[in-house]
């Protein structure tokens, strides 16, 4: 069920808070927007949290109803929004940094941005009935739902860290396996994306190893290892070894590749442990019926679920999608509009998980591939057709998370 925060009444007070690295402003405000305390500074820390409340209870009226705005800010602010660090009663609201941004530009402030700026722009939000309620869950299935979904995002995030990494050190990788071994990329494009290039550069990154070794020799080594090389490919490595031209830095370069190789198969091992995590929890999460559309496996359906979180916070599929910076920039003025491109406003992980469901939906369901044809057809360019795809995508995806069903490929595909 979705939450809504309570109505701003004449006995409302705000507590604004912006949260730092380890230390945190606030601000306390009455609805007549009279300043009751602050902007005061404190330690991100239980005791510097307790003196800070102790000020508060100290101003504030006999009647009054808190609401606790904080804007969200990474991760420095997760201390902060939850529930229990707050007085029982005492609503707490969490703000869209971007929406706090845009106050401050609304109060004649675009370039200017200070603490006390933000503490003002974040009361003007709470005041006018913006930020979303955090609430503790009141039933076990709720409680365990949040837990998967607080699981899958730390999955998530740690495998596309790790897989961000690993891209880095493929790149580092084979920068030194062009020192020490010239031309092996010429001869095998993809050195990292098949067992015999992995095969070459952990054993054979000396080419004059592998000349000695000869063609015959190196197939009965790979074949004892479980890789199966075709005579063709081994003629040409070995070919690439012989004229390979030698360099003054291939020693320690040898040194150094064999450190990527170990940190690249300790990355292999993580990612994959991370997915198997992730498969383990979507099952039980909101998101399990993501799986049933074709295209979308454990890590695309992963990702969404984690970038959503919980579902029941979005009111419908339109915020969501706005959520994502997806929606193009818009301007109108004297009946004319124009629409720019996409505003880019909002989660960059649910930008890149609707762009990556939209790319799985276009390349595997025939209905979507009909689709992705006419914009083409019609002169649509690549980035506006894969916009259009993710918004198909939040479509779907919104609709089998809120109905708990599997997909229809007859239904959607009325949606061409």
């Amino acid at each position: 069920m979705l939450v809504h925060a309570a109505p701003v009444t004449s006995s409302t007070v705000v507590v604004a808070v912006d949260v730092g690295k380890a230390t945190v402003a606030l601000s306390v405000t009455d609805v007549g927007r009279r300043r009751l305390l602050g902007p005061v500074d404190f330690a991100m820390t239980g005791s510097g949290l307790a003196g800070v409340l102790t000020r508060i209870r100290a101003v504030l009226p006999d009647r009054h109803e808190v609401k606790v705005g904080i804007e969200a800010a990474g991760h420095y602010h997760r201390p902060l929004l939850c529930p229990t660090a707050w007085p029982a009663g005492w609503e707490l609201l969490e703000l869209n940094p971007a929406h706090v941004t845009e106050q401050r530009r609304v109060q004649g402030r675009r370039r200017v941005k200070t603490d006390a700026i933000d503490l003002e722009a974040i009361t003007d939000l709470v005041l006018a009935g913006r930020g979303i309620p955090v609430t503790i869950p009141v039933t076990i299935p709720d409680a365990l739902t949040e837990q998967v979904i607080g699981e899958l995002v730390a999955w998530s995030a740690h495998r596309n860290r790790r897989v961000a990494t690993r891209s880095a050190t493929k790149n580092q990788l084979l920068g030194q396996l062009d020192r020490c071994f010239p031309g092996l990329t010429l001869a095998l494009p993809d050195v990292l994306g098949t067992k015999v290039g992995r095969l070459v550069a952990t054993e054979f990154a000396d080419p004059q190893r592998l000349t000695a070794l000869g063609v015959k020799r190196f197939l009965g080594f790979a074949e004892h290892r479980g890789v199966r090389v075709r005579r063709p490919v081994a003629e040409r490595i070995l070919a690439a070894a012989h004229d390979a031209l030698p360099t003054t830095e291939a020693v320690i370069a040898r040194r150094v590749l064999a450190a990527d190789l170990a940190l690249l198969a300790d990355l292999d091992t993580q990612i994959a442990a991370a997915e198997t995590a992730i498969a383990d929890l979507l099952p039980t999460s909101p998101f399990a019926t993501l799986t049933s559309v074709p295209g979308w496996g454990l890590v695309r359906a992963g990702n969404y679920g984690a970038a959503v979180g919980d579902p029941h916070r979005w009111p419908g599929y339109r915020q969501l999608y706005r959520a994502a910076g997806l929606s193009p920039m818009q301007y109108e003025s004297a009946g004319r509009r124009r629409d720019g491109a996409i505003s880019r406003e909002g989660s960059v992980e649910l930008r890149r998980a609707l762009i990556d469901l939209g790319i799985g939906l276009w390349l595997n369901d025939p209905a979507a591939k009909t689709y992705g044809q006419g914009l083409r057809a019609r002169g649509k360019k690549g980035g506006v057709i894969t916009c259009a795809m993710a918004n198909r995508a939040n479509r779907i995806a919104f609709a089998l998370v809120r109905d708990h069903a599997d997909y229809d490929p007859a239904r959607w595909a009325k949606e061409n």
